[in-house]
């Protein structure tokens, strides 16, 4: 799940630049003779944005055909637009510096910041060098969605990552799914010695903008300084630390009964493959496994959705239907136009959900291939949610078109899907009675497998690749450090031994496609305490878990007050216009999940499963 927001580019290349651009340019290089003025900043942020757009909008198609509809021609064409993108973004940023240590207005002063980091992986000024880089992740896009795993050789019947997904949620046989892991896995060494190459041009490309490497420039876009946004996430972490480390004791020990100790150590790490799902990052798909007992809410959303023929494009309607009770617009026609919602039949697509802004405006649309699941249902909530906070913040200036960090625009998402609880989908139709309080256990051990498994996987990922861009970890120890992080942070272990031949990382679709990843971990504290403060302003006092704004316009209201902000203030203050808090908490996640932990801590300490590994 994540959102497309393309990084605000350059309308051309450097080659391409118009005649009047170029006499603008020559203007401003006779300009650096003397002292940059503060009308000249203004002018140069408002140029660049003029000149922005119309390649934002070129980049996004670009990508969007490439992503569902791969071919070499279509992955050329996404390569190219990528390409003039960072040239000149790489360009600006350049000339941006000129008004380094000035006295500016708030506004100018952010422009000129963003300007720098408008793009994730920043291109080198060298063109040959710049469309090297534009081509290897264009490919490493490809590969990953291209990626199958063909068990029984090329002439065989070969696996998609679909699936793979599936083998791995619903096969309790450990045989086959470490034969599923390895397999999917094994679509990733071939990407090694391009994503090493990547790095080196990525942060040629970020020390040519100012930044020590490309982490450094990630860490940079959270009005903080690098080294207290690094601070800021291990807070967080200890925050929620014995939360996770009791959920790991009782899955860990829940898995011994299961698998036995010739599969599963009683007392270390938890091997990867065991816990549902391809990377480890979510245990829902086991919680047939490690139900707590009595705790059936008595319903199964999957189950409902397929026997009420809830097909793919009526679950989108049900989550657009969620955003109006709350006061939105509905969305525009071109949204059920031009979106896909299903895996097509025809050809390659990157099936990784995403919400995309294609023209910055309205163009809006998602890339999903739906199933009737409970988790795809969930997703298209979240979907949407980047979707609504996208035409929220289009009236600002194109700069400002974004969400006040990227870990806000995930935790939105996330903040609508906590409100589809039981109470929810009985006012939709699809629950006929909403189970009692004493069943609550269950799905707050559900959510917990989602929500709670996933904090160490969101921060160590980009703990990782921090530690690749700054020169800390080599290529010749990529996979050995990736390893040390997961059993670090997750207690998870790798099912099958690994070696430098190995490419791990690149298994994973952010990796592969230069996503950030910080963002996510955020989005996992974020939620809570938007949800917490959504709740509130709607007058609800029960448990929150058992929350739905659902048809609460004065929740909606002060949501969108957040929303319509995007990037023009520093996040402390869309923050506050949402919770009336400046510092991101994690305490809401621990009201949300005390019970549960409560119940961890009375089982762990009668089965006396060991915490920590």
């Amino acid at each position: 799940m994540t959102v497309h927001t393309p990084k605000l580019a350059a309308s051309e290349s450097a080659a391409a630049t118009s005649a009047a651009e170029n006499s603008w340019l020559a203007e401003d290089s006779q300009a650096t003779q003397a002292p940059p003025t503060v009308e000249e900043a203004r002018k140069f942020t408002d140029d660049a944005e003029n000149r922005w757009l119309n390649l934002i909008i070129k980049a996004s198609r670009a990508q969007w055909v490439q992503e569902t509809f791969i071919t070499p021609d279509t992955e050329q064409i996404a390569a190219d637009a990528d390409q003039q993108v960072k040239a000149l973004v790489s360009e600006l940023a350049a000339q941006s510096r000129r008004f380094d240590g000035m006295q500016l207005p708030e506004d100018v002063a952010r422009k000129l910041k963003l300007i720098k980091l408008s793009v994730d992986i920043p291109a080198p000024h060298n063109p040959k060098e710049s469309a090297e880089l534009s081509q290897i992740n264009a490919s490493l896009q490809s590969d990953y969605g291209k990626g199958k795993w063909c068990p029984d050789g090329p002439a065989g019947k070969c696996l998609a990552l679909n699936d793979l997904e599936h083998i791995m949620s619903t096969s309790r046989d450990p045989v086959e799914l470490e034969k599923a892991w390895a397999g999917w896995h094994a679509i990733a060494p071939p990407m090694k010695a391009r994503y090493s190459r990547m790095v080196e041009l990525a942060n040629d490309g970020a020390r040519e903008m100012g930044f020590a490497d490309v982490g450094a420039m990630w860490r940079s876009n959270y009005d903080m300084k690098p080294d207290e946004f690094s601070a800021e996430l291990d807070r967080l972490w200890t925050q929620v630390r014995p939360l996770y480390v009791s959920l790991h004791a009782y899955v860990r020990n829940q898995l011994l009964k299961k698998y036995g100790p010739s599969v599963i150590p009683p007392d270390g790490e938890i091997p990867a493959h065991l816990l549902g799902n391809m990377w480890a990052q979510d245990w829902a798909n086991i919680y047939p496994l490690v139900a707590p007992p009595n705790a059936d809410p008595g319903y199964d959303l999957s189950e409902i959705l397929k026997a009420k023929k809830v097909e793919p494009l009526a679950m989108v309607h049900y989550g657009e239907s969620f955003f109006k009770s709350l006061g939105f617009a509905p969305l525009p026609a071109t949204f059920w136009e031009r979106s896909m919602f299903v895996k097509p039949r025809d050809r390659e697509v990157v099936c990784h959900a995403s919400a995309w802004d294609i023209d910055y405006v309205d163009d809006l649309r998602i890339k999903m291939c739906i199933e009737q699941t409970g988790e795809d249902f969930s997703t298209i909530h979240h979907e949407l949610g980047h979707n609504f906070y996208q035409r929220a913040y289009d009236t600002q200036p194109p700069l400002f078109r974004n969400s006040a960090n990227d870990g806000f625009h995930e935790a939105i998402g996330d903040t609508i899907a906590l409100s589809v609880t039981p109470a929810y989908l009985r006012q939709i139709g699809l629950l006929e009675n909403v189970p009692p309080e004493s069943s609550d256990l269950g799905l707050l051990m559900h959510k917990a497998l989602e929500k709670v498994a996933f904090l160490p996987f969101g921060l160590m990922i980009d703990k990782w690749r921090w530690e690749v861009f700054s020169g800390k970890i080599s290529p010749a120890e990529y996979n050995q450090r990736w390893w040390e992080l997961r059993k670090q942070y997750q207690g998870v272990a790798p099912p099958v031994a690994r070696s430098e031949a190995d490419f791990d990382p690149g298994a994973k679709y952010h990796v592969a496609a230069n996503v950030p990843y910080a963002r996510y971990f955020l989005a996992d504290i974020l939620q809570f305490q938007f949800h917490r403060a959504l709740c509130r302003e709607a007058g609800y006092k029960g448990p929150l878990n058992r929350c739905s704004i659902y048809n609460n316009t004065a929740a909606g209201a002060r949501l969108n007050k957040m929303l319509e902000m995007g990037q023009s203030r520093p996040w402390p203050e869309a923050l506050e216009a949402m919770t009336g808090e400046k510092q991101m908490d994690a305490t809401a996640i621990i009201d949300y999940f005390a019970p549960l932990k409560k119940w961890l801590d009375e089982q762990n300490a009668r089965d006396g499963a060991k915490l920590d590994w």
